[in-house]
């Protein structure tokens, strides 16, 4: 089976019931991630979440389709959660499929999100004509898309987002969905709203929570790191922690943005383009006028798939990082940023 971010809301239900693998792929990583929590949603009894990372098994490729098989430490259902770059999970996934189709026993169910593939990726390939699996494929939403869906969250917890909010809201959490819902989320808890009974928020109220702007939010930190502004890091850094930017979800905005990078790079064929291509995204309302100079900046410093494919990884090991070791995310973080700093700086 094969979806896309069109159609993909109305063929989870039926996807859940009847997939048992499901590989979310695409330059949308934060959409990816949406789907396959969405799924986790939907599944019948998820049980215990086992994470594995595309880096462990492309080392031991086995394990992915051992560890679907076997159960929980005290019998329970279970689901696995896999993090991949590109086709890291390829040998894992084929092992996996080959023993489902030879009878080695039931597998739980097993999500993967694979930044930098596509459904055209031989991961894909290798499910998409099954009826056990369920391959989504997600492209960066455009600002209308993204409003219309931050609207619905509002309507889905009794928030009425009033005039252009929604649009306010999608560009402060740089059009990565998850950062909306949480916004979202801490207006229904401010302003006491449900379904039963609903409220009106106003800009004042989105002010009042502290919900993150393109002016005090992420994009300043994640635009000096991915534009090598090493002088500006400093005060940046110090400005998050004053702040206490959340470091999860400032990583995920410099994902999203990596994606948004790696999506347009795919249509530039020589520096000479940046201008031109960037000219025609923004004519799209792909890419909003603010950031048409810091994109620029960005493209030059990471101007080739295999930079981008290396600044993607570094991503995906400081999110594995933090996700382990939570008491020291800050500092983590910093040292992460820092790097990928220096790396920009040399390629400008």
């Amino acid at each position: 089976m094969k979806t896309s971010q069109k159609d993909f809301a109305g063929a989870a239900p039926r996807a859940a019931k009847e997939a048992n693998i499901f590989f979310f792929c695409g330059p949308d990583e934060a959409g990816a991630s949406a789907a396959a929590a969405r799924i986790h949603e939907l599944l019948p009894d998820p049980g215990e979440r086992v994470d594995m990372s595309g880096g462990d098994l492309r080392k031991d490729p086995v394990r992915l389709g051992d560890e679907a098989r076997s159960s929980s430490l005290f019998g329970d259902t279970r689901h696995i959660y896999v993090r991949a770059n590109g086709e890291e999970a390829h040998d894992a996934v084929k092992l996996l499929v080959d023993g489902v189709d030879q009878g080695l026993g039931a597998a739980c169910p097993v999500l993967i999100v694979a930044t930098s593939a596509t459904d055209k990726s031989r991961t894909a390939k290798l499910l998409l004509k099954r009826k056990d699996a369920l391959v989504g494929m997600f492209y960066p939403p455009e600002l209308p898309a993204v409003a219309a869906q931050i609207r619905q969250m509002g309507d889905a917890a009794g928030v009425r987002l009033n005039g252009d909010l929604g649009e306010r809201i999608a560009r402060g959490a740089g059009l990565d969905v998850r950062l909306a819902q949480s916004e979202v989320t801490k207006l229904a808890l401010y302003l006491d709203a449900s379904v039963e009974s609903p409220k009106p928020a106003d800009a004042a109220d989105l002010e009042a929570i502290g919900a993150a702007t393109e002016e005090d939010g992420f994009m300043p930190l994640v635009n000096a790191v991915l534009s090598g502004e090493t002088a500006k890091l400093p005060g940046e850094l110090r400005r998050m922690r004053e702040v206490s930017l959340n470091p999860v979800g400032l990583l995920l905005a410099f994902e999203r943005r990596t994606a948004q990078l790696a999506q347009i790079a795919g249509k530039i064929r020589s520096e000479r383009d940046i201008s031109g291509v960037l000219q025609n995204e923004q004519q799209a309302r792909r890419v909003f006028w603010k950031d048409r100079r810091d994109l620029d900046n960005q493209l030059r410093c990471w101007n080739s798939e295999a930079k981008l494919s290396r600044l993607v990884e570094r991503l995906m090991q400081l999110h594995r990082a933090l996700l382990s070791n939570n008491q020291s995310a800050e500092v983590l973080l910093s040292q992460g940023l820092a790097e990928i700093a220096r790396a920009a700086r040399v390629r400008r």
